[in-house]
């Protein structure tokens, strides 16, 4: 695996924007992202979108940010520190989504922008736990992903926003197709939770050609934070210069790398692990 160069002490790292919500259990989110950022030889910055309430076995509650707030955070980062890339993760509502669509636009993230943008449209927890407003879905089909660089959904959430139900090839085909259609200039269909053989074959697709990226199926439970940790990989490669297909391809083998070292944590899911790069650098 080629991993991406950490920077020598003194010299100042290139910088992804995470827009997200925190984990309190420190397994997904922010915190996810910051950790999985930081081994990819990435400077972190954050605009918290919202709080939660999580642990390991479920999303008890979550707090959002007021919208201008979320907004004033990408703006100022920007303005003064400069991002290369950035990502969405759990934005809540649709105030915050058409709030971080605006600003994201204003200052130059996005598809067909100067930074790009990997938007993981974060709608429920692992666990099932509403993370996003059930009114908030159109804002996610209309506003959020029509500004995206890439677009990396789960299969419950292709469900939620294209209606697909993702069984096998032929379904995963037309959800990439669909998710394109809604704006994105490149869709990706996960196939982690798509348990139908022994490999895990992700699908990435930019309106005319379909790439596959397999790797052997990691039997755990314990995979708390996955779909934060393949976006924020993808992200951190984005902004070191790499092509949307060779980011999405190092994504895949570092969240494959961060399941076999997953670890577990209370008495739920634990999450995965990018600790692994710390015995690898």
């Amino acid at each position: 695996m080629k991993l991406l160069p950490l920077t020598p002490d003194g010299q100042t790292p290139v910088r992804v924007l995470t827009i997200a919500g925190t984990d309190s259990g420190g397994g997904a989110g922010i915190q996810a992202d910051s950790r999985t950022m930081a081994l990819c030889g990435v400077h972190a910055c954050v605009a918290v979108a919202a709080v939660t309430v999580q642990n390991s076995v479920g999303v008890s509650g979550f707090h959002e940010i007021p919208p201008e707030t979320v907004a004033a955070q990408v703006r100022c980062v920007v303005d003064d520190i400069g991002v290369g890339a950035a990502k969405t993760g759990m934005l809540a509502s649709t105030a915050i989504i058409e709030a971080v669509a605006a600003v994201c636009t204003e200052v130059g993230i996005g598809r067909d922008q100067p930074v790009p943008l990997v938007v993981d449209p974060v709608c429920a927890s692992m666990h099932g736990d509403p993370l996003l407003h059930a009114e908030a879905l159109d804002a996610v089909r209309n506003t959020l992903i029509p500004i995206a660089t890439v677009v990396t959904p789960n299969l419950d959430e292709i469900r939620l926003i294209t209606g697909i139900e993702v069984v096998d090839d032929a379904t995963a085909r037309r959800a990439a197709e669909a998710l394109h259609a809604l704006g994105a200039q490149w869709s990706i269909v996960k196939g982690g939770h798509l348990r139908t053989s022994a490999s895990s074959t992700d699908l990435l697709f930019d309106g005319d050609t379909f790439l596959e990226f397999s790797s052997p199926r990691i039997d755990t439970g314990n995979d708390h934070g996955g779909g934060d940790t393949l976006a924020a990989a993808i992200a951190s490669a984005l902004a070191h210069g790499w092509s949307v297909p060779d980011a999405v391809a190092f994504g895949k083998e570092w969240v494959t790398k961060c399941l076999e070292a997953s670890y577990d944590l209370g008495a739920g899911h634990g999450p995965v692990s990018p600790l692994w790069r710390l015995r690898h650098s």
